[in-house]
This record gives structure tokens, C-alpha cells and sequence, in this order.
């Protein structure tokens, strides 16, 4: 029989209930990106499948966000958004029934072009990150909005401007938050997240940057980040910055909004005026990559895809279809008319598209064809319908310009 003391009892079952705290609490307080693990798939389960009629049950609307393309970053805590209000970059906080605990400005946001913000906050625990179309980048506290720490880009690491905003949906990886400022002598920097400060910065391949949010790679113990460049498709060691391998991949403008998409040891990247898209297979240790297929089907501008079940589900812009590839050949396996460009996420394995055209969809992949199981125009908002949409705690989230909408999808 072991016997330990009462001083040695109650440490290890303080350590034990930390240890299960911090797992309850820290577990619900990140907000990625298109998702936990940004693939656009995110793992709720208990959702409606059939949608009535009129759409899915409207909770609550927030208007006066001002101009904006990004998404709601949910965590237990509250809803926090970003939009632009006269020049001005804002970040909201709402609580879970859509009414303003704060509001903070971060600074002079893009009104040159598709006016208004470009990053999604992107939470850990009690701080948010964001980044302007000026390249200002801020951590905020989640509990009141006040500045931990804040880096301009442009001045401090060279940080060039590109013709739609510097844009960006910041990833952090423990202690790192990484950005690409796309600098001719800092392609990639790696920062402390809690402040601000530089750990390295990766000159890479001098080409500026895409709009491209960045995706996280863990194989056979190495961290790759990867993401798309001015000509180039990019990995890099997490660890150091190094230049593990490029890719070209160009289009007429230089524009490479959509996310890489990471699945069983391959990485499908696309863009819209150029190559369309690209398998690449990854070599055993990470440090190489070789083309599978190309196909010029999915080449939205920033609507993003979802890979699962060996198949790829993602709309052209070429070819405006909703479109579902073979995920080994690249092939053709059925498509939609009527409803592209539209980003698209997946939950429970069902597709949910939002159109440019301003209309909401919950589609089922069946095996040979797409069934549509509900619809509704969205009822709020200003400008191009662009901002991904984001599912958490069985709500579905729709942002449209100055307007963010929640909807319960839950099937109970």
C-alpha cells in the first residue's frame, strides 16, 4: 500500500485540477481562423441537417461594425470582429447575445479598394491578435480591449504595402505568433506573442507578400509553416525561419488569398486570373515538395475549400461552379451550377456555402451529386458578401459588412 503525506496529497491534486482547468478553459478560448485546425472543417456535432424553409432560427444581428470582409472569432468569453468607421480600424466585442461590452480603435485601416478590415482576430486565452491593411500589429486583452503591445511592420521590419492591403490572418503556435510581412530581408517573422518580440525573422525568398493567411504542417516532429507568396508557394521551417522549399505558382496580380489546405501528407494550393490549382506532395521529413496534378477548376478568388473523404469541395471562379475533385487525380467528379463564388466551410460532413450573391447554403456531398438542404438571403449588412462564415457552439455565424448575424443551428 503506498501512504504519502497530506502536503504531498494536496500538490499533486493541485496540479492535477490546474492541469484539467487549464484544459476545460484554455480549449474554448482560441479562435482560428477558417477553424480549429484552419481547413475550413470545424467539429461540432449535434447540428441541424435539414434547414426550414426560411433558414435557420435568426438569434441576433449586430449593425454598425462599418466596412469589413472579416469573420467572428467566438470563444466562451464573447464574439470579437473587426470593421472600419470613417478611416478608422475597430475591434468589437460582443457577448453571446450580441450586445457591445467594448470597442477599441487600432489605427487608419484600407479604404483604397474594397474599403474596410482585412484580418480576423485571432485569440489565445485572454489576448487578440490583428493585423491592419497598413501593417500596424496589435495584441489586445480580450477582458476590456486595452493595448498589451503593439508593432508597426512598415517601419520597424520594411514591410511592403501591396495594391489590396496587406492582409492576413495572423496563427500563433505556443509562445510564437507569426506573421509574413512580405520585407525584402523578412519574408517571415517569428514574435513573442505575449511582447511583441522579435525571436527571428526569415528573409525566405524576398518576394513581397499575398494575402495569404498562413497554415501550421507537423510532420515526423518537424513544424512547417506554409503559405503562398508573391510568385511562390512557400514552406518554412517554424522553428527557425529557414527556406525549406518554394513553388512557383503566379497569377496577373499577384492575388493569393485562399489558405493552403493541409491533407494526408499533401497541400492543395489555388487562386483565381492564373494557374488555377495544385497538388503538391510532401517529402517523408517535410523538406521538399513535388506536383501531383493541376487543375484550373477551382480557382475562386478568396472563398477557400474543404478536403475530406478523398474528395476536395470548393467553387471557380472561371468556371463558376460548386465543384467536387477527386482528391488523387484532381478530376471531375460533379458539380452545381447557380451558386459560385462562394466560401465554403464543413461540419458533420455537410457543406455550408456563402455566395456572393449574398445567399446562405447547407448542401449534403452525396456520392454522385450535391443536394441542397436549405437556403435563406442574407437579411443584414452593406458591400460584397466576403467574409467567411464560422460555426461554434452550434451557431452559425454570417458576417456582411457592417452587419454580423448569428443563427442557431442546433438540432435540438
Amino acid at each position: 500500500m503506498l501512504i504519502i503525506s497530506k502536503d504531498l496529497y494536496m500538490k499533486l491534486l493541485t496540479t492535477f485540477l490546474t492541469s484539467v482547468i487549464c484544459t476545460l478553459i484554455y480549449g474554448q478560448e482560441l479562435a482560428n481562423w477558417r477553424g480549429p485546425d484552419r481547413n475550413g472543417i470545424y467539429n461540432e456535432t449535434g447540428l441541424l441537417r435539414v434547414w426550414p424553409e426560411s433558414g435557420p432560427d435568426l438569434l441576433w444581428h449586430f449593425d454598425g461594425l462599418g466596412e469589413g470582409h472579416t469573420s467572428a472569432a467566438v470563444t466562451s468569453k464573447g464574439v470579437f470582429i473587426s470593421g472600419m468607421i470613417e478611416g478608422i480600424g475597430y475591434v468589437f466585442a460582443l457577448d453571446n447575445n450580441g450586445k457591445l461590452v467594448w470597442k477599441t480603435p487600432y489605427g487608419q485601416e484600407w479604404a483604397r479598394n474594397y474599403d474596410g478590415s482585412r484580418s480576423t482576430p485571432h485569440v489565445v486565452n485572454d489576448k487578440l491578435y490583428l493585423m491592419s491593411g497598413y501593417g500596424k500589429l496589435i495584441c489586445l486583452s480580450t477582458e476590456n480591449g486595452k493595448t498589451i503591445w503593439s508593432v508597426d511592420l512598415v517601419k520597424d521590419y520594411g514591410a511592403r504595402n501591396i495594391d489590396y492591403g496587406i492582409t492576413e490572418n495572423l496563427i500563433t503556435d505556443g509562445n510564437i505568433l507569426y506573421c509574413t510581412p512580405g520585407a525584402s530581408d523578412a519574408s517571415l517573422l517569428a514574435l513573442d506573442r505575449n511582447t511583441g518580440k522579435l525571436i527571428w525573422k526569415s528573409k525566405g525568398n524576398g518576394e513581397t507578400s499575398a494575402y495569404c493567411s498562413p497554415i501550421m504542417i507537423k510532420i515526423n516532429n518537424r513544424k512547417i509553416l506554409v503559405t503562398m507568396m508573391e510568385r511562390s508557394i512557400c514552406g518554412f521551417d517554424a522553428s527557425t525561419g529557414s527556406l525549406l522549399w518554394k513553388f512557383s505558382h503566379e497569377n496577373t496580380y499577384s492575388v493569393h488569398p485562399n489558405s493552403p489546405v493541409f491533407y494526408a501528407d499533401h497541400i492543395f494550393c489555388f487562386s483565381e486570373l492564373g494557374n488555377g490549382g495544385v497538388m503538391l506532395k510532401l517529402g517523408k521529413d517535410g523538406g521538399s515538395v513535388s506536383e501531383v496534378w493541376n487543375s484550373r477548376l477551382i480557382d475562386c478568388i478568396t472563398s477557400g475549400a474543404v478536403i475530406f473523404n478523398n474528395r476536395i469541395y470548393g467553387t471557380g471562379d472561371s468556371n463558376r461552379k460548386l465543384f467536387c475533385l477527386d482528391f488523387k487525380t484532381g478530376k471531375e467528379l460533379f458539380s452545381l451550377k447557380g451558386f459560385a463564388p462562394a466560401n465554403i466551410i464543413s461540419a458533420e460532413g455537410l457543406l455550408y456555402l456563402y455566395s456572393e450573391s449574398g445567399k446562405v447554403l447547407l448542401v449534403e456531398p452525396k456520392e454522385s451529386e450535391f443536394k441542397i438542404l436549405g437556403s435563406f438571403p442574407v437579411p443584414f449588412g452593406t458591400s460584397q458578401h466576403m467574409a467567411h462564415l464560422v460555426i461554434k457552439n452550434k451557431r452559425l455565424y454570417v458576417r456582411h459588412g457592417n452587419s454580423l448575424m448569428a443563427y442557431s443551428i442546433d438540432a435540438e
